[in-house]
């Protein structure tokens, strides 16, 4: 995520990122609630550019519950994002419903829609020690405005395609394009579009018993106004522990080499799993920013049901 200071007047920012994007489903699409045939609260904690003063630490929560006799899911997410000296906090509280169609007897088609409300808040008063801002290009000095926070409303919509060895999907989020500025302008969130897909290139198990080892690719492109990112990547996973290596970067977008390597640890048990990322920086931040340190907690609990829906096979970090 990137927070920007222009003339001291605008502010705007990147969507917040997520390095285990497949632990925190229900921020990557609407479609995932209720993508379990179990209830399902998922935890996660990023810590990006702890090297930077003042960088970005990013909370979510949420809960999705499958509501297999009607072939449905709903979520509730919440997120808090601090960043920066000036404490640009983002609260984002939205619920979100997906439906599950079979389309035959291998591949399910999975839409979703979310709704979002909005709070941002800042402290000008932590960058602002003389109340006013110079502004070099016009020679004008401008106040720091009263307004230091604000709400507002937003919409997302997906659609996710799946068999038991394949996903792809699409999420696009800012439908309503809510104003993030707090300076008193008009400055619209652009349209966010989220491409992501996998395939289980192996799967092993012993007869009549669970899989044991999978071994899958998993990519995501995501385009958001003049930001373009990349992410691809490998999970090795072997009941009860899973490694993954991913690459995210779009040269030149995002500088000659791209922004992170990352790796990923996690253990799943029966009702729990846990995972831990480092984002190895190879941006012209790499002596700077200290990486990014991010842990997931998922806890799933079983509930008894007439009817199962087929699961999705993607990773679980």
């Amino acid at each position: 995520m990137i927070l920007t200071l222009v003339n001291g007047k605008q502010l705007s920012g990147q969507d917040y990122e997520f390095s285990q994007f497949y632990a925190n489903k229900l921020y990557l699409a609407p479609s995932f609630a209720g993508a379990t045939q179990q209830n399902r609260f998922i935890a996660d904690y990023r810590d990006q550019w702890p090297g930077l003063p003042k960088a970005f630490v990013t909370y979510c929560a949420s809960f999705d519950h499958s509501i297999s006799n009607y072939n449905s899911g709903v979520g509730l997410i919440i997120l808090d994002d601090e960043a920066g000296s000036l404490n640009l906090s983002t609260i984002e509280v939205g619920v979100l419903y997906s439906y599950d169609f079979k389309l035959n007897d291998y591949y399910h088609l999975r839409p979703g829609i979310g709704f979002d409300f909005l709070q941002k808040s800042i402290d000008y008063s932590k960058g602002v020690t003389i109340g006013e801002i110079y502004d070099a290009s016009t020679g004008n000095t401008f106040q720091a405005p009263s307004q230091s926070s604000d709400v507002g409303f937003d919409a997302s919509a997906s659609a996710l395609l799946y068999s038991n060895n394949v996903w792809a999907g699409l999420t696009v989020d800012h439908l309503l394009q809510p104003n993030i500025s707090l300076w008193g302008e008009n400055d619209r969130s652009p349209v966010k579009e989220t491409l992501y897909g996998g395939v289980t290139i192996l799967r092993n198990g012993r007869l009549l018993k669970p899989v044991d080892e999978t071994v899958s690719i998993a990519g995501m492109f995501t385009n958001e106004g003049n930001n373009r990112q990349l992410d691809i990547g490998l999970y090795w996973a072997q009941s009860p522990l899973t490694f993954g290596l991913w690459y995210r970067g779009l040269p030149p977008f995002n500088s000659e080499r791209g922004d992170a390597i990352t790796f990923l640890v996690g253990i799943k048990l029966m009702h729990f799993s846990c995972g831990y990322s480092y984002d190895f920086t190879i941006s012209n931040l790499i002596t700077h920013s200290a990486g990014a340190h991010e842990v997931s907690l998922t806890y799933e609990f079983y509930v008894l049901k007439k009817k199962k829906l087929q699961a999705v096979p993607c990773p679980e970090f």
